[in-house]
């Protein structure tokens, strides 16, 4: 039997703003198993954020249940909550969201700071081994503004990798991207995925969502469909059909010089 990571039931949440109530969620089930690659896709006001905030730890529901690998979300308070973020959730945002005076280094180390459940060493050693895997060994001594925002992205998703957790979670994590980055970031989430990594990302494009296993569409605080993806874009692949940067540069200046 699939382990599942995340199992929602009947999550409600509820915001009141003076004598109004707004339903976010309106009694959403979710379930996503152990290496499921998940996209999903809704248009503003469906309860995307809502859904995110709750699935990442960053806010509880109003009714319902929420297991994260069997623990109950719902019944921690802030200090347990900040433990489980820390420890079980990877969080890749759109915009990087990294330390600026940090550099690569610096900011992946991050997480393991506050776990303190690691000497410097083990804590190198890992972090290292990280910024190996996302194509960063160059650039580990730079900091965020001497980096592309593909490099930025990539530091990103070596912070949310850093401590192994049980999903990483990534919110339109494309969106500040040309098409080849984006593509290249898509890769290394695949190969992720390729490793065992439960991946669970939000987009507002269809051709993106394609490179998941599986869309959940969300409309009016329900998610009232889940596609199953036979033949899931590859995004290396692509790739190799894709223009560099540079050619289109050179391109373009043939053209102009014509």
């Amino acid at each position: 039997m699939e382990q599942k990571v995340i199992d929602m039931k009947r999550i409600t949440k509820v915001y009141r703003i003076g004598d109004i109530k707004v339903n976010a969620l309106r009694g959403t089930d979710l379930t996503i198993k152990k290496g499921e690659f998940v996209a999903l896709m809704g248009p503003s006001g469906s309860g995307k954020s809502t859904l995110m905030n709750i699935i990442g730890a960053l806010d509880i529901p109003t009714s319902g249940s929420y297991l994260l690998e069997d623990i109950d979300i719902s019944r921690l308070n802030d200090n347990q909550l900040a433990e489980i973020r820390n420890k079980k959730i990877g969080f890749v945002f759109q915009t990087f969201n990294l330390l600026s005076k940090s550099n690569v280094m610096g900011n992946i180390d991050l997480p393991l700071i506050y776990s303190r459940k690691r000497s410097t060493k083990s804590r190198r050693k890992l972090v290292s081994d990280v910024i190996e895997a996302v194509g960063l060994t160059e650039w580990i001594r730079h900091r965020p503004n001497e980096l592309s925002g593909g490099q930025r992205q990539r530091v990103a998703i070596g912070r949310a990798l850093v401590n192994d957790p049980a999903v990483i979670l990534a919110d339109e994590p494309t969106g500040n991207l040309d098409s080849r980055t984006g593509e290249e970031i898509l890769a290394i989430f695949q190969d992720l995925n390729k490793q065992g990594k439960t991946i669970l990302f939000v987009t507002h494009e269809l051709e993106l969502a394609k490179h998941a296993q599986k869309i959940i569409y969300l409309r009016d605080g329900m998610i009232i469909n889940e596609e199953k993806i036979e033949n899931p874009i590859d995004a290396r692949e692509t790739l190799k059909n894709m223009p560099k940067l540079e050619d289109k540069i050179y391109d373009l200046e043939e053209s102009n010089s014509r």
